[in-house]
């Protein structure tokens, strides 16, 4: 009386193709390293700042070009060891030179600094926790500077 059903029902389970299943450690190394990229990118435009401000009289409230070159520095390193030994590639700085973007840029970047700091320690990173820790600290001293002129 009735047809047989020919097709397989829709309700069966399918053979699922083999997904390739990343670790809980190589999901951390990729975090850590965007987070460390967008840090190196904010990095790399406070150091064009800091060099275009000494180079045109600055008052000496300009982070030091040298250190945010050397942070730049260790920062990609750290990136290429976590990205197999490729190093990030490194954005152009842009031309806006206002006080409150350089402002704006030192709160980005203790924010990201922050974000790979908790990143690094869920990985137990020794090298990227210091690393970051100290990216905190030297990115919160401007803005604690700037608090106290204010208050």
């Amino acid at each position: 009386m009735y047809e047989p059903i020919r097709t397989k029902s829709v309700h069966t389970m399918a053979v699922a193709p083999e997904v390739p299943h990343r670790s809980r450690e190589e999901e951390l190394d990729i975090r850590l390293a965007g987070q460390l990229t967008a840090l190196l990118t904010v990095t790399d435009e406070l150091h064009a700042r800091a060099v275009r401000d000494a180079g045109g009289g600055a008052d000496g409230a300009a982070p030091d070009g040298a250190a945010l070159a050397a942070a730049a520095e260790r920062i990609a390193e750290q990136v290429a060891r976590l990205s197999g030994g490729h190093y990030p590639l490194r954005a152009e700085p842009s031309d806006d030179s206002s006080p409150s973007r350089t402002e704006a840029l030192q709160q980005r970047a203790h924010t990201l600094a922050g974000n790979a700091l908790a990143v690094a320690t869920s990985r137990g990173d020794a090298a990227a926790m210091a690393l970051t820790a100290e990216r905190m600290e030297a990115h919160a001293a401007p803005l604690q500077d700037r608090d106290l002129a204010t208050a």
